[in-house]
């Protein structure tokens, strides 16, 4: 799937907040984008984050770790020029559909 960004569904509005809160959103949108395509985030089998500062890295993979405990999937990370909506954090996924 396509990179997330942290816009809450509910009002299409970047959520307050930074790159901690910013990383609860897009994961929680990328749980819920995978559900709708019949998978889950236990089925990714890679990430790509996106990081506007690499020193953000310990918050974000802090959040991480809370949404892929057990067996995470490979993932690399790269601190990117410029992210869409000038968010702090993006992630995208390659996860298998289930059944």
């Amino acid at each position: 799937m396509s990179g997330q960004i942290a816009i809450d569904p509910a009002t299409n509005q970047l959520v307050d907040g930074d790159v901690t809160a910013q990383t609860h959103r897009v994961l929680a949108n990328l749980k819920a984008v995978l559900e709708e395509a019949r998978s889950s985030l236990e089925a990714v089998l890679k990430t790509t984050v996106f990081l506007k500062d690499m020193a953000d890295f310990p918050k974000m993979n802090e959040v991480y770790g809370q949404y892929f405990s057990a067996n995470p999937p490979a993932r690399s990370t790269v601190q990117a020029a410029k992210l869409p909506r000038d968010v702090a954090v993006e992630i995208d996924a390659i996860a298998a559909v289930i059944g």
